[in-house]
């Protein structure tokens, strides 16, 4: 198993903009292709402006033939236009969870 983390930096007073698009159009589309996510998270103390995704895969290659689907969804071009200019930074990492991990 693996997780992919997803941290989206958005512009100062983009939040709202990028979840309200996010749900209504990116998230759909992200369960048709991915899966039910781990979990959603927007920051609130420390550094502001975030959004942290989470998705789990059984393995490098699920990921990539999952995301090649949804890339390949006219919807998800929708999506990425709806949010243009919204994101700042974004950073993906993938995990992989320790022999003592409840997530495993």
């Amino acid at each position: 198993m693996i997780l992919e983390e997803r941290d989206y930096r958005l512009r100062p007073g983009k939040l709202g903009a990028f979840t309200e698009a996010y749900e209504r159009l990116g998230l759909p589309v992200q369960r048709r292709h991915l899966g039910e996510p781990v979990g959603f998270f927007s920051t609130d103390i420390g550094e502001l402006n975030h959004v942290v995704a989470m998705w789990r895969y059984a393995d490098y290659a699920e990921r990539s033939e999952r995301r090649a689907n949804m890339l390949n969804d006219p919807e998800w071009a929708d999506y990425l236009a709806a949010i243009d200019g919204l994101i700042d930074v974004q950073n993906i990492r993938i995990l992989t969870p320790t022999s003592y991990s409840p997530l495993r």
